[in-house]
């Protein structure tokens, strides 16, 4: 499998593509450090998950696609994934570029600015060049320095001081040829007391499929003093598909952020979730459900690095394991030296449906202050008999008892999605996944 890791870039395409693409000298140099870089970092090892067995070479090429005019030129099998009534405020990246952006007038009037990387690198630079690859570094491991050498498309949101958007900002993230790159970045950037809302969908083609692929993506989000930042997130791509996903979020003075995360993918996943409490008074909630199916394998680890003092985190990972899939799932807790008055708390819990199914559920404890509070609790098992023979004694099928016990354990997590249509959308997707 060795083959498969050797870095399918070079600095020099690297740098010829961000020329051809028009970007800032300053970006394409980053690009061409990160090449550099990537053929002589390691990969990063999940505990008790072999990610070089899997096809972590096949990112694809850079393939932009033609603008649209609007959602309703998509694919029937996307389309449907658009909301009636958002176009306002959308993005939508086919494969390796943006075809489509809108912003309502309102929000750019208050400065507001919600467009693609690319173009954001190029018409805001100053801002983009400021905090790009602030919260990953671009070093941080192999797959990281792949990650800034080739990203593209992306989504970039700043929120002025004192703006609060009360209206979700969507993305609709789509891969639907697998020898195209598919590797978006999103970077967020809220200013102090400020507050918005962020909803995407990353999916790719359910059918049809049969070449490997790679969803490269990175989140970034800067919450500054006082500021607010929900971000949520669905993913669902087909079975050759490997999706590593970063998400890392730098929380300032009396700033907070809210992670939910639905890890819906059919393919083998590698999902790590980070809120670094920077800031006294700093918070992160972080929501992650995930439902693992047939013969796939996820490591899906969520994060809380405490600095400031009096900060709060807290942690609820749910997942249903069905027939041979595998997930180890890690929440990490760790307070420095200085954070006192910090509060972490986790839970983890899985439910597996076969024998065959296994999930390792491991919380974390770093603690290096003496005046904190931290818990955590974990809990992997079966569906419970008696519940079910309870509600077959009302006169419910096996099945559905099932299915509604499967729906109570996960719905503190799905109630959470800020955007109705999102919810039903997601409820869908884990009917199918559950019943497939």
């Amino acid at each position: 499998m060795s083959t498969q890791l050797s870095t399918p870039i070079s600095r020099e395409a690297v740098e010829k593509q961000s020329r051809a693409n028009g970007e800032p000298e300053w970006l394409t140099a980053l690009r061409a450090e990160a090449a550099a870089l990537s053929e002589t970092l390691e990969l990063p090892k999940p505990e008790k998950t072999r990610i070089d067995r899997w096809n972590l070479g096949a990112i694809g090429a850079y393939k932009p696609a033609e603008a649209i005019a609007s959602p309703d030129a998509l694919p029937d099998d996307v389309r449907t994934l658009v909301p009636s009534g958002t176009s306002a405020n959308l993005l939508i990246q086919r494969n390796s570029g943006v075809v489509y952006s809108h912003l309502a007038d309102e929000l750019k009037a208050k400065g507001v600015i919600f467009t693609d990387l690319e173009t954001a690198a190029r018409e805001h630079g100053e801002l983009v060049q400021a905090h790009l690859f602030t919260a990953i570094a671009k070093d941080e491991d192999k797959l990281a320095a792949i990650h800034a050498a080739v990203w593209n498309g992306g989504v970039f949101i700043y929120v002025p001081k004192n703006v609060e958007v009360d209206i979700p900002l969507q993305a609709l993230l789509f891969q639907d040829d697998a020898e195209a790159a598919f590797a978006p970045h999103i970077l967020i950037v809220a200013d102090t007391h400020s507050s918005v809302t962020y909803v995407d969908h990353v999916v790719s083609a359910q059918s049809g499929r049969t070449a490997p692929a790679v969803h490269s993506g990175a989140v970034e989000v800067i919450v500054k003093a006082g500021a607010k930042v929900r971000f949520a997130t669905v993913h669902h791509m087909a079975n050759n598909v490997v999706d590593v996903s970063t998400r890392r979020a730098v929380v300032h003075n009396d700033a907070g952020i809210e992670w939910i995360v639905g890890d819906l993918h059919d393919g083998n996943t590698l999902s790590d979730t980070k809120s670094v409490l920077k800031g006294n008074g700093s918070t992160s909630d972080a929501k992650v459900i995930s439902v693992g199916t047939h013969s796939q394998a996820m490591s899906l680890t969520t994060q809380a690095v405490h600095f400031g003092l009096n900060s709060d985190s807290n942690m609820v990972t749910r997942a249903v394991m069905r027939d041979e899939a595998t997930a180890i799932i890690n929440g990490v807790t760790k307070i420095e030296k200085g954070a006192t008055k910090a509060n972490g708390v986790q839970t983890e819990r899985v439910l597996m449906l076969s024998p065959k199914a296994r999930g390792d559920a491991n919380p974390i404890l770093l603690i290096d202050e003496d005046d904190v509070t931290a818990g955590h609790a974990a809990s992997v098992g079966q569906v419970n008999a008696e519940q079910i023979y309870y509600l077959m004694s009302r006169g419910i099928s096996k099945a559905e008892a099932e299915r509604l016990i499967i729906n109570g354990f996960l719905a503190p997590v799905v109630s959470e999605i800020p955007i109705e249509a999102v919810r039903e959308q997601l409820q869908r997707l884990l009917e199918g996944k559950l019943g497939s």
